[in-house]
């Protein structure tokens, strides 16, 4: 009752409408988070991400059948472990420099220093360097057949071309000047965090002249700005895609549906190409996780089903892929994937809370405190951090749930320090099912320590068997991946919980929509 209250008082009240030029075309979106951060190499955060697309281009992009195709490069050719990639002619950064081979090997450097296959493919690397304006060389010391893979793939942290002074930014400091090659140009002037984002169409972009598949083709900039508008309450953003006011709503609550497919002026859709992997990411460095029966014990108590519910409802749905809304998938692999698995998964096949309850107390658990930051505004990841906090409560563990905005979410999980310093216990996040489809491109599997994504485990283990696979015949990968699964479930750098389908909603004015693993804007245009 309180919700339909609210979706009548925002159907009531329109907001309100920011002055633009005559004649100017505009994809108004409500984003599926904040935008705090401008770089994509500083932070994974989805909504960070999806502005680099907007503004940065890639040198390969993988096609929708997550095959790596030239993007900004006109082609590449190797020889004796040498690659060379060739760029296309006319490319212009938004301030009007021409991309040259010294920006893409600045990117390239700063990128490998974070990024878990830049970091692989860095190992590899003699020498990379630019010999002239249009040309860039990888020299590897053997052989590393995913180099376009890793050039090309969607995320987590994709590799993106900016101009080489701001490439050469300490990978570990956020960068503020947004400037790249992309379709759209970010509007810094009208940027409000919290409330307001803009982008402008890049008038000197030069498109491929294939038609778009998956991230790869032809990304056309069929509006002249993009703008994003905050809505932290979802019956205020369903009132405002229903009232038209706005023209696409990325990650709208599941509960809402069933209104916006009423609407007259609303189509509700699966865009996403693949599945949202949901996890719980766990701090390695601090007590009590830095115990790993602390770890093992929490795994216990993990029922998938309790997650996706919270954030789904009922998994029936016509609408969505197979009729279902959600599914379990107790694998730290992509379900329905050749590397999908249950080896050594059975105590996530436990859902004990009482078997939780008793392994936490023989792991030497003292009651330190533990400090989930979970997001308010984000209802999806809230919802899941929510239902954590209570397994956890019931477990026994000294809880304090710190509730924040996204944006500090993603600021304090890299502090590594104690939780009375400003630290963490645990945070939650999801991936594309194509970030975690294999050991290469799947950050939660990475367990080099400080060079790993935040919770820092280290696993010489795991990342043993990680340089095998990447050097294995394609016909031995499923078994040493089925290893690798058996040891992350043994020192659980993280804890899988499961898939749902998340779908958009968009004005019928809107036009262009495609499939995709990531939200793309490019090739949207407006009736």
């Amino acid at each position: 009752m309180r919700r339909r209250t609210l979706i009548a008082a925002a159907l009531a009240a329109p907001l309100a409408k920011p002055a633009i030029a005559a004649g100017s075309s505009v994809l108004k979106v409500i984003p599926q988070a904040n935008l705090t951060s401008l770089d994509p190499v500083w932070t994974t955060a989805v909504v960070t991400r999806n502005h680099g697309y907007l503004v940065y281009d890639q040198l390969a992009a993988v096609d929708a059948n997550f095959i790596p195709r030239p993007q900004m490069a006109e082609g590449w050719s190797e020889a004796d472990n040498v690659w060379t990639i060739r760029l296309r002619e006319g490319l212009r950064f938004h301030d009007n420099t021409p991309v040259l081979g010294k920006d893409c090997v600045a990117s390239i450097r700063r990128w490998m220093a974070r990024d878990s296959l830049g970091q692989a493919l860095s190992l590899v690397t003699d020498e990379l360097s630019a010999p002239d304006d249009r040309t860039i060389v990888f020299r590897l010391k053997k052989a590393f057949p995913l180099l376009p893979l890793a050039l090309a793939k969607p995320s987590p942290m994709p590799l993106f071309i900016m101009p080489e002074r701001i490439a050469q930014t300490d990978p570990f400091k956020a960068i503020t000047d947004p400037t790249g090659s992309g379709p759209f140009r970010f509007v810094k002037d009208e940027w409000n965090p919290g409330s307001r984002a803009v982008w402008a169409k890049h008038e000197a972009y030069v498109p491929r002249m294939e038609p778009v598949s998956g991230i790869a083709g032809g990304r056309r900039p069929l509006v002249d700005r993009v703008e994003w508008t905050v809505i932290p309450d979802s019956a205020t953003a369903a009132a405002a895609m229903i009232n038209g006011e706005q023209d696409y709503w990325e990650y709208p609550l599941y509960d809402l549906l069933p209104l916006l497919k009423k609407s007259p002026n609303v189509r509700v859709g699966q865009r996403l190409s693949t599945g949202t992997y949901a996890g719980i990411r766990i701090n390695h460095l601090q007590p009590p996780f830095n115990n790993i029966k602390v770890r093992q014990a929490l795994l216990l108590g993990i029922d998938q089903t309790e997650y996706l519910r919270a954030v789904a409802g009922d998994p029936d749905d016509r609408d969505a892929p197979g009729g279902k809304s959600w599914a379990a998938c107790e694998s730290v692999y992509t379900c329905g994937t050749q590397f999908e698995s249950a080896a050594g998964n059975a105590a996530l096949r436990e859902h004990s809370i009482e078997k939780a309850k008793a392994a936490l107390k023989a792991s030497g658990y003292n009651g330190e405190r533990t400090v989930l930051i979970a997001p308010s505004d984000y209802p999806q990841i809230n919802a899941l951090s929510l239902v954590t906090a209570d397994i956890m409560r019931r477990m026994g563990f000294n809880l304090d749930l710190v509730a924040t905005d996204w944006g500090t979410v993603i600021t304090r999980r890299a502090n590594k320090g104690p939780v009375d310093k400003g630290g963490w216990s645990v945070f939650h996040s999801t991936w594309a099912g194509t970030d975690v489809q294999n050991p290469a491109i799947h950050q939660n599997l990475r367990a080099n320590g400080d060079g790993a994504w935040f919770g820092w485990p280290t696993d010489p283990d795991i990342e043993q068997l990680r340089d095998t696979w990447m050097e294995a015949p394609l016909d031995q990968q499923k078994a040493i991946a089925d290893r690798i699964q058996v040891r992350a479930f043994e020192t659980v750098p993280f804890v899988p919980l499961g898939y749902y389908w998340q779908p958009s909603a968009w004005n019928k004015s809107v036009t262009g929509t495609f499939a995709c693993p990531i939200t793309s804007f490019w090739n949207l245009g407006k009736a």
